[in-house]
């Protein structure tokens, strides 16, 4: 669960969403949503999403709104106007969404003491899991799709370090492979370091090597016919990869 900042200035919600200036994604909004909500509040998202390079579509579905943002959707049920008398069908809602969706956030607007106590009672009476789904408290719409939107960049902005994290460590991986398939290569007689790299960019791995004929390896290298022998030899003459060799 979450909470909102209770000194937090409403009309300065452009100053404290300060997103990077190259964030883009898109917003997909609930047909039925946007029909319940108060034309000033969609304006302002509009207008909100439009300052922050962020496309607006509006199609028809389950949750109230789906940001894809770096590559992962995140799906929110955005509760404007808290009806202390109806939480049952808001809850039901909230427990048959997290099932469809991996990120599910619940924004709720809790404008008064009543709806506060509201909320408190229900959360508990209904049993859900603590921070499955997330819930968001917020006293104004307009504050509370201001932390849509940031929810959703720092979602996209995680995927994309992951993302690159695994690249980077994929790089590694390969710099590593080639440098050890090159060390094995080179150890062979009469083969250098031109030959391996050759050889790598052609065939690809050291057991490939192992299952080329000498006419596949002059076929596509520049090895040389006494080049490609001694590679064929090496790996499929036991007399002559078992015998001493010196470079």
């Amino acid at each position: 669960m979450m909470f909102s900042d209770p000194h937090r200035n409403p009309n300065s919600l452009h100053e404290t969403a300060n997103l990077n200036g190259n964030a883009a994604g898109v917003c997909i909004m609930s047909n039925a949503w946007k029909d319940e909500q108060d034309a000033s509040l969609i304006s302002f998202i509009s207008a909100f999403l439009s300052s922050n390079s962020f496309r607006l579509n509006f199609v028809s579905i389950s949750p109230d709104l789906i940001f894809n943002c770096g590559g992962v959707s995140i799906a929110f049920v955005f509760v404007t106007k808290w009806d202390c008398f109806n939480v049952a069908s808001v809850f039901s809602r909230v427990k048959r969404l997290k099932g469809q969706f991996a990120w599910l956030y619940v924004v709720a607007t809790l404008s008064t003491k009543e709806q506060n106590d509201s909320f408190m009672r229900s959360y508990f009476q209904y049993e859900m899991e603590f921070g499955k789904p997330s819930f968001v408290l917020v006293t104004d719409a307009e504050m509370g799709f201001e932390k849509i939107v940031k929810i959703a960049h720092s979602r996209g902005v995680c995927k994309q370090q992951k993302v690159a994290s695994k690249l980077k460590v994929e790089r590694k991986r390969t710099v590593l492979d080639t440098n050890i398939f090159i060390r094995v290569v080179t150890s062979i007689p009469n083969i250098n370091k031109h030959d391996a790299n050759t050889l790598y960019q052609a065939i690809g791995s050291i057991e490939a090597i192992a299952k080329t004929s000498k006419g596949d390896i002059l076929a596509n290298t520049d090895l040389s016919s006494e080049k490609a022998e001694t590679l064929t030899r090496f790996s499929q003459d036991p007399e002559f990869y078992l015998s001493p060799k010196f470079n």
